[in-house]
């Protein structure tokens, strides 16, 4: 999937994330931002690369500011902001709702 254009979903509400992403040329970059990044950083960065692996994403620059959102809040948030940014307006749910994390 190619990245088009800058998108952003999520809030800044507790329990929650919110990820911004936008076209790069360099491969993926993660830039995370959590309150317990000690403790799940590494478990955040997994769910956001294994899920851009799902979409066929190569090529973009993600910035996650982190509230303690559950691996589903990230998956969804992602899923939304990268669709935004792709300007794709249909999606295959039973695709999405197949993959494993």
């Amino acid at each position: 999937m190619e990245i088009k254009q800058t998108a952003v979903a999520g809030s800044l509400e507790s329990s929650d994330i919110m990820i911004t992403v936008s076209p790069a040329t360099d491969g993926i970059t993660i830039d995370l931002e959590s309150s317990v990044e000690k403790q799940f950083g590494h478990r955040i960065r997994q769910v956001i690369e294994e899920t851009l692996d799902h979409l066929k994403v190569n090529n973009i620059a993600v910035q996650a500011i982190d509230k303690g959102a559950l691996d589903c809040t990230i998956q969804a948030r992602l899923i939304a902001a990268v669709h935004r940014a792709a300007q794709v307006e249909e999606y295959n749910w039973k695709e999405i709702d197949s993959w494993k994390l």
